[in-house]
């Protein structure tokens, strides 16, 4: 297979990128495919690999940059929802060009797909359901649904409604996922832990949803104070029909 060099207009981009492997700390150059027309993108373990090892539809996915995260300047983060579990998988190229246009190409090919299927709508509109940023990551730590139970360290991402643990900040899937939906509906956070618990730990709060409780530890009353404010503007924000838990 031809590795192309088109643009990310073209609608269909090709070439090679730095995969980190599932379950290893390494990355590896694996062959990306692009088409817009397909409304994928997909990858190869092997340039002459009949078969993907991955397809990922377009219109279900978010890439952000996550250089820090990874590691490197290029970084590249892609997830997308599979059977209703976060997926993630965590890339970057040698030339920082060519990450920007992996991601270009990303956001101009669902571009042309809602422009079509919304041809009323603004750019503006269109323009912020293309990808979205995290809105806060960093690590807490966690405890057990009795409140009872060891804390243990987790990387946290908030990613809109969605509150996602990791062991470590680069697992392609999460340990677990919280929805969060307005306060109206019971999802609240609280300073500290409810009465009845155990000695708390320091700069420890409660998030509170109809299914559970959770609770957590921060590293700094900073990071507690942060992380509380994050959630609550989750549950206050008003629910749409598409952030209906899934």
């Amino acid at each position: 297979m031809d590795v192309d060099k088109q643009t990310y207009l073209s609608g269909h981009k090709t070439g090679y990128l730095w995969k980190r492997l599932k379950g290893d700390s390494r990355f590896q150059s694996r062959l990306f495919v692009l088409s817009e027309e397909e409304n994928v993108i997909k990858y190869y373990n092997k340039q002459d690999a009949k078969e993907p090892k991955a397809a990922i539809k377009l219109s279900n996915l978010n890439a952000v940059f996550v250089p820090d995260k990874i590691g490197n300047p290029n970084g590249l983060q892609i997830s997308w929802l599979k059977e209703g579990i976060t997926r993630n998988i965590y890339l970057y190229t040698d030339d920082g060009k060519d990450i920007v246009e992996w991601y270009n190409a990303i956001r101009h090919a669902n571009y042309n797909r809602l422009k079509v299927a919304y041809p009323g709508s603004s750019d503006d509109e269109l323009s912020s359901q293309l990808s979205r940023d995290f809105i806060k990551e960093g690590w807490l730590s966690k405890s057990g649904p009795r409140g009872v139970e060891t804390y243990r360290k987790r990387w946290m991402t908030l990613d809109g409604r969605r509150l996602l643990y990791f062991q470590e900040p680069l697992e392609p899937h999460p340990r677990g996922e919280v929805f969060l939906g307005n306060k109206l509906d019971g999802y609240f956070v609280r300073d500290g832990l409810p009465p009845g618990k155990p000695e708390e730990p320091p700069n420890s709060f409660s998030l509170i949803t109809p299914d559970r409780e959770y609770y957590f530890s921060a590293e700094s009353v900073e990071e507690q104070k942060s992380w509380m404010e994050a959630l609550k503007a989750a549950c206050d924000k008003p629910m749409y029909p598409q952030d209906k838990k899934k």
